[in-house]
């Protein structure tokens, strides 16, 4: 009934809900933790020298706790691996199969020592499970000191026996449990239930009897055979690195290609119509780029300086004729290029709308130009 209760109690603790998210470890941490220790009854055999025989019996255990410390190293795969220190303590309340019937028995025993352990932190989200815990499964090996605190049984004749004692033995144990973390950074609760076994030498411990009065009348040996421990523990655990793991990286985004320009300038030598190497490289390009953008009409538009090779009124009406020369020279390379006829606008706007605002008759190169604008 004790164990089942104790079995339940873990169960509960572990279904708690609890509002963050699991973590596996990666790093150094350390792992503290104590709770209740249920012992098994245990078989002895003890040899009386006086009578030369040996006396069977049973030793039962009732209410007892344990405790620990552990530092340890986690893979960050779930994989980790610690050194424990433990300390057990049992009392002990009845001895059965004595030879003497009515016997009371009073006594505690303790158990110390060390053992490595081997844990595996399980990821449920590898199985589709998004839960704030992480359940773990181990198995340790160790050394553990048991010894009998004196633990005496009287019985109905008045007689009374003593068992004492110190040995240390081979000790193993099986561990389940669960983490949650406490949103506190590397900080986890931990339940856990242990199953701890350990091994004993024969004639391991001593047994004293007393006859009625007082009297001792002999001695023996006790041997014990395996000793198991049932424990239900509550911990915590802290890691040391707790960085977050690197983000996801991201997909690569090509960048947008650059926008195709839509206007384009051809500049033209002082009083001069034909189109430079320079010139009809950038007609090549506005040809080339009317091909990749919505295009329906091309405009062309010349214009000059407001220097000319004409005087007066006569050389405003000499720039408006060469501007149109122009105009009609880039409009004969875009056909040449590909571009068809009826596709091409052209105008002649003169000395009017500069780039660059001068002087009256300045040479300016800039305003010496025609504009492709691709509509």
């Amino acid at each position: 009934m004790r164990l089942r209760s104790a079995l339940l109690a873990t169960t509960l603790m572990a279904a708690a809900p609890v509002a963050a998210s699991a973590t596996t470890i990666t790093g150094p941490y350390v792992n503290v933790g104590g709770g209740y220790d249920l012992t098994q009854t245990q078989h002895a055999s003890t040899w009386d020298a006086g009578s030369q025989s040996t006396v069977s019996s049973k030793y039962r255990h009732q209410n007892g706790f344990t405790g620990f410390g552990a530092f340890g190293w986690g893979f960050g795969n779930g994989l980790r691996v610690e050194v424990e220190g433990v300390y057990n303590y049992s009392e002990i309340n009845h001895r059965n199969g004595a030879g003497v019937a009515n016997n009371k028995t009073r006594g505690s025993d303790q158990s110390y020592g060390g053992l490595v352990n081997v844990l595996y932190d399980i990821d449920l989200k590898q199985f589709g499970i998004d839960a704030p815990v992480t359940p773990f499964v181990g198995v340790g090996a160790g050394y553990l000191w048991q010894h009998y605190n004196p633990t005496d049984s009287n019985f109905a004749n008045g007689s009374r026996s003593r068992l004492g004692g110190t040995n240390g033995s081979f000790a193993y144990q099986g561990i389940v449990g669960a983490a949650y973390d406490t949103g506190v950074p590397g900080l986890q609760v931990t339940t856990e239930y242990r199953m701890i076994g350990q091994t004993f030498s024969d004639g391991a411990f001593k047994t004293t009897a007393y006859a009625p009065g007082g009297a001792k009348i002999g001695s023996g040996n006790t041997s014990f055979d395996h000793r198991f421990n049932h424990q239900f523990i509550v911990g915590l655990r802290y890691a040391f690195d707790t960085a977050p793991p690197p983000p996801p990286a991201q997909p690569y985004v090509a960048p947008p290609a650059p926008a195709v320009a839509r206007t384009y300038l051809v500049f033209f030598d002082w009083d001069k119509s034909n189109l430079t190497a320079r010139a009809r490289q950038i007609v090549a390009e506005a040809a080339q780029a009317s091909t990749h953008v919505q295009t329906t009409r091309i405009e062309v538009n010349g214009y000059t300086d407001n220097s000319s090779a004409r005087g007066g009124a006569a050389g405003a009406k000499y720039n408006m004729g060469l501007s149109l020369r122009r105009a009609n020279g880039v409009k004969a390379e875009l056909i040449r290029d590909g571009v068809p006829a009826s596709a091409i606008d052209i105008h002649g706007y003169g000395e009017a709308h500069p780039l660059v605002a001068t002087g009256p008759n300045t040479r300016e190169p800039q305003n010496r130009r025609v504009e492709i604008i691709l509509h």
